[in-house]
Parts: structure tokens; sequence; C-alpha cells
């Protein structure tokens, strides 16, 4: 460690600073030279998403290896008119229809007239499009085609919606296409704002901005070549997540460094004295908090859902460079602009100045007189007001669908729906059912008495004859959960009939995936409780100390999603996934200890020298204003992700959003430290510090 401080210490000294900056310079030009295009390399597809031994993953696997390609993917296009249909709706759905077929089916496919709904209210059309007019980029051509087709001619009144598979991938990328950019610009400006709302300083509102942004240069640059050359999976959700995560992170990790730094100003006359003061004490904290979520979000690769297990090492990667960025390029400019960086609030050097925590925070030295006054009716009163806020979870419910992940509603969901109203909704999405030619008849015959399954589509063999396929309707919403239940009764009742038969298609993708989304809730949120308590006693060197943070954390973070339940009520995004709550818990958890590894470690230093209860009202003191203002920054960038079309993305911005505010304002500020106060030196057992009160006289402190 004592090396790392050394070479910490150069970027900040006198001789180090230029070339530091130099090298950066150098670095993030070099990053931007090899960043190529990293959308080309996402894999957002359903194979990457699925554990390789689902059933539905096994039957995508099977369908490649053994059948050909039958060549179109169906594109379904209704056509809906309140009150009937009428000749003209009638003879437009016929002509687009021609023309769909002319135009860009597959040559040689057949597909079925225009159909009418029992009610008369609704047409649907189905165009056959080729294999290459359907991968992501030729999307981009094929659909916009299609809207100019549908729109010639189109009767005034009717509505017209392209519906399927293939319109709801194109929606979903119309969505994400932009995200990136449209995410930079908006955190860098909610930052930007709370740091000149901080400082008040136009240098020390650009300075953590620049390094922020070459941390995010850096980040991309590392996680394009992973991709590019190492086979590391990154998808749209894990890059989306990743330019919230390093602004809010760096920003964090800016705040600390330059509050340490400022007070060292204020002690000495040389600037480059004051830096090498700050910067290697600072860097352990920073390094310590940095390890823990790293290792936290690492944790992730154990996960069986794709991309949960593509968000931990990409999150990993952003972490440290952050990290990196900002203990060397930060510190060097800090070093040769010196003290009008904090123009016009510039600190000077005052040796005669007070030098007492109270004189120096007078707003925290009296909420900490206040606070740590009664200790035992002030965390007995906070856990009980963080328990009685966990009962607003009772308003979140699970079954997040396709129809429900959107903030407005696409084309591709209001299609879904009007087949819904008017025709058999599982038309759209057909179950697909292999199974070994031997059994086929038997299998057939066991699906037409499986309750939910309407009708069959068709039945075709494998290359080989080995092996047929059987499409089938289901009489329920492919994507909600009345089909899903039905999924597990065609599995159930295929059991015995024929055990190798495979179940894929949209809606077994769909009840695979939650089924991967409960397991990895089951085995990865005990994963990052265990990392996180090895760290803090680690850390510590404690076990009660550790004890009590990791479960204050996990109170927080209960409190969190039933405050967060209340405000999702509100916006009316209350249906979740898995993935809410092990994001939510892994961000809450791996960011939010954080602030707590910065007040108990330097709770730990106090104490030694000031005995148990001085040293916890000294660091609580001492650390107030700086983590108050990291969690609001943090809080914001995560709150960034609520201006996203995603009804996800939104769920886990409030939720991260209030879990940090909880943990900075109420969990750091009043829980831990009277929890500490209460249980007296037994805190830090078994360590020395349980049983030595005072290790030496009180020296100078310096916040952290």
């Amino acid at each position: 460690m004592s090396t790392w401080k050394r070479l910490v210490g150069f970027a900040g000294g006198k001789l180090g600073r230029w070339p530091v900056v130099s090298v950066w310079i150098l670095l993030a030009l070099a990053a931007t030279a090899v960043t190529g295009d990293l959308d080309q390399l996402k894999d957002n597809s359903t194979e990457a998403r699925l554990p390789a031994d689902a059933p539905s993953a096994q039957a995508l696997e099977l369908a490649e290896d053994k059948f050909e390609d039958d060549g179109h993917e169906p594109l379904f296009v209704v056509y809906h008119r309140p009150g009937g249909i009428t000749d003209a709706d009638t003879a437009a759905a016929q002509a687009d229809h021609e023309a769909l077929q002319d135009e860009l089916a597959m040559p040689g496919a057949t597909t079925p007239d225009p159909l009418l709904s029992e009610d008369g209210e609704a047409i649907v059309v189905v165009a056959a499009l080729p294999p290459e007019a359907i991968t992501d980029d030729a999307l981009e051509a094929t659909m916009p085609q299609v809207d100019e087709i549908l729109d010639a001619d189109k009767p005034s009144g009717l509505e017209v919606v392209p519906t399927g598979p293939v319109a709801a991938e194109y929606d979903l990328d119309a969505v994400f296409e932009g995200l990136d950019t449209k995410l930079l610009l908006v955190t860098a400006g909610i930052v930007a704002l709370l740091l000149l709302l901080i400082y008040r300083s136009p240098l020390l509102l650009l300075l953590p901005l620049a390094c922020v942004g070459v941390a995010n240069i850096l980040t991309n640059a590392a996680v394009f070549l992973l991709a590019k050359h190492a086979s590391m999976t990154v998808d749209n959700q894990a890059t989306g997540i990743l330019t919230v995560l390093v602004f809010g992170v760096g920003t964090d990790y800016a705040l600390l460094l330059i509050a340490r730094y400022r007070e060292e100003l204020r002690r000495r006359e040389d600037r480059f004295a004051a830096m090498r003061a700050a910067l290697p004490s600072t860097f352990t904290t920073l390094l310590a908090t940095a390890i823990t979520t790293a290792l936290a979000m690492l944790i992730l690769l154990f996960a069986d859902l794709g991309t949960t297990a593509a968000l931990g090492p990409v999150a990993a990667v952003g972490i440290g460079c952050a990290l990196l960025t900002m203990v060397t390029l930060l510190p060097a400019l800090l070093a040769i602009f010196g003290r009008a960086v904090f123009w016009p609030a510039i600190p000077r050097f005052d040796p005669d100045a007070a030098d007492t925590a109270e004189g120096r925070h007078r707003l925290w030295h009296r909420i900490t007189t206040v606070v740590t006054r009664r200790p035992r009716a002030v965390w007995t009163v906070t856990v009980l007001a963080l328990l009685a806020a966990t009962l607003g979870a009772a308003t979140l419910s699970s079954g997040l669908t396709l129809a429900d992940s959107f903030t407005d509603t696409p084309g591709a969901v209001r299609g879904q729906k009007l087949m819904a109203e008017h025709y058999d909704a599982g038309r759209t999405a057909p179950v697909e059912i292999y199974t070994p030619t031997a059994s086929a008849t038997e299998v057939a015959a066991t699906l037409a008495d499986v309750p939910g399954v309407k009708n069959p589509l068709d039945e075709r063999e494998s290359t080989n004859g080995d092996w047929t396929l059987q499409r089938v309707v289901l009489t329920d919403d492919p994507v909600g959960p009345r089909a899903e239940a039905t999924i597990d009764r065609i599995r159930a009742a295929l059991t015995d009939v024929e055990p190798r038969a495979l179940v894929g298609g949209n809606t077994a993708t769909t009840v695979d995936v939650n089924a991967a989304m409960d397991r990895d809730l089951r085995v990865l949120i005990p994963l990052i409780l265990a990392v996180v308590l090895i760290v803090l006693i680690v850390l510590l060197r404690a076990l009660v100390a550790p004890l009590l943070l990791l479960a204050s954390v996990v109170l927080s973070f209960a409190a969190a999603v039933g405050a967060a339940g209340l405000v999702l009520d509100a916006l009316g995004y209350t249906k979740t996934d898995g993935t809410f709550v092990l994001y939510g818990f892994l961000f809450l958890v791996a960011l939010g200890i954080d602030y707590t590894i910065f007040l108990m470690n330097r709770a730990r230093e106090e104490t030694a020298l000031h005995g148990h209860a001085e040293g916890i009202r000294r660091s609580l003191t001492l650390t107030g204003g700086v983590i108050t203002s990291a969690g609001i920054v943090l809080a914001a960038t995560f709150a960034v992700l609520t201006v996203l079309p995603l009804v996800f993305m939104v769920q886990i911005g409030v939720l991260v959003a209030i879990g940090v505010l909880l943990d900075t304002v109420v969990v750091r500020s009043l829980l831990v430290p009277t929890l500490a106060l209460d249980l007296g030196r037994h805190t830090w057992w078994p360590g020395r510090l349980a049983r030595k009160p005072s290790a030496s006289p009180a020296r100078e402190e310096v916040p952290v």
C-alpha cells in the first residue's frame, strides 16, 4: 500500500503534476482513437439473455442445428376502426397486403388473406419478411418502408399498427437508439449544476466534471476493447447504467478528495504539501470503497440471466476507471491551480485559526450534539421509522410484461392489445414444441387436452426427419401471466409423454427468464452480502461493527423499496420484475456502504486517539458535510434514469435515488452513530479498540 501511496502522491506533487496531466491527455486521445461503435458489439439477443440450460434456449439451439430456416418471419399489421370496418378499410388492407408481398416479402412465401375479426372492428394482415430484412441493421430500413406502404392511401380514421415480434424488436431498438448520448448529456448537466451549488466556484465545477468525462472516455474504450477482443458481453441495459454509474461514483470520489485538500490548505502554506497530506489518506478510503463496490458488481458474473451477468464486469471496469482518474488526474489538476481553484471562496493559510472540529464544522457539530444526546432513543425511533417505510413495498407487484415495459405505448404494444381484443392474441407469438418425430402424434394429442391451448398452426420435420416442430396458439395474450401458466402446464403434461420435448417461443422464453431472475435473487444477494461483510471486517478489523453496518444497509434497502413503492404507485409503475430487487439491492448495498465506510473508517481513527464516544462524535462532525453532498450527487445522477422511456430504468432510478438519500441522511447520520454509541467500545470487538478506550492523546484532526 505504501508503494501505491507514493505513486498517487506523485500525481499531486510539484514534479509530477505536469507529466501526469500530459499522460492523461495522451491516454484520453488514445482511448478516443481505439473506441469504435460499441453498438455493433452489443448482444441483445434472446440467446445471450437466457441461461444455456433453459428449455427455451435449448429449443433455439435445436432449431438452428436440426431445422432449415423456413426463410421468413411474420409481420402482423392490425387495422382497427371502432364501430366497424368499412369497405374502404377492407380495400386498403387488401392493397397493403399485396404491396407488402410484392415489395418486402420473401419470394414464394405464402400468407393468409386479410382476416376480419368476428366483431367486425379489425382486420389483420400477415407479411412474410425474409431473414435479411429483419436483422438489427436491416430493420432500420425495413420498418420505415413498411410504414410508407401502410400510410399510402390510408382511409381517414382507420388505425393501422404493425405488431408481432418483428415490430416489437424494432420499437425496442428505437428506444435505445441515441440513449447513451442522451444519458451522457443529461447526467453531465445534473452533475455540473450540483457542483456549482456545492462549491460556487467555476473551476471546481469544470475540473471534476472534466475528470469524470475523461473517466467515461476511458471506460468506454476499455469496455469496447474487452467486448471486441475478450468476448465480454455488452448489452443496451449495461451501457445505459454504466454512464450514470461512472458519473455518480467519480463525482463522489472527487468531492471527498477536494474536501480533504481544502482542509489541508488551511493548515499548510505550500499547496504541494497540502496535497501530499490529503491524497494518500484519501486514497486509502477511496480504494476500500472502490474494491467493495467492484467486487459486489463482479458477483453478477454468477448470474444465470445474461443481462445481469453482462452488467457485472462492465460496472467494475467503470468503477476502476473512475478511481484511477480521481486519484491521479484530479490531484494533478488541483496542484496546478492551487488555491485559485476555490475562487471566490479561497481557503487561506491561517495557523492561528481555531483548529477544532467544532470550530470548522459548526453546522454538523450542532447536528451531532443533538443526535448523540440520547443515542438509544434516536436509533430506536429511526429503526421504527425505517420499518414503517418498508410497508410501502405492498404497493409493488411482480409480472412486468413487454406491454408494461414502456412509459409510453409503442406501436407493437398497441397492436398486441388490439390483437388480444379482437383475435386470438396468441397467433402473433405461437408456442413452439420440438419433439422426436416418433412421439409427435402422441404429443399433439396431449397438447389438445392442455387448458389454454386453442389450436395448432402448423407442423414440420427437421432436415434429417428425427425431430418435429409443432406450433400451437394459446387462448390468452402471449405476454401475460395466464399464458405463462399455460407454458408450465404444457411442460408438465409433456414430461410423462415425451421427456425430451422442448417448449420454446416468446412466452416460454419469458417463463425461463423469470425462473432465472428468481434463482439469481436467491444466490446473488447472499454472495453480495458476504463480499461486503468480508471487506468491512478487513477494513475495520472488527466483527461487531461490520455486522452492525451490514444490518443497517439491509434495513435501509428495505425502507428504500417501500418508499420507492409509494412514489412508483403515484407514477403508475408498480409492476416489477426480479431484476428490480436485485439491481436495487446491488447498487444500494455496494454504493450505500461507501458512505458508511467513510464514516466508520474515520471513526476508527478518532476512537484510537480520543476514545470511543468522542471518536464517534468527531467522525460524524468531520464527515457530515462532504458525505451528504456526495450522496445528493449520486442520488441525482441515478435519478437521471427516470427520464428514459423504459419503466425498468425509471424504477431503478427512483429506488437508488431514494435509497442513497436514506443512507446518507438517515442511516449514516442517525442510525449508525447512535447504535455505535449505545454499544460502546463493544462496537469494535474483537479488535484492540474494544479493549483500549484511547490509544494516545488527542492530535490535530484531519477531516476526510
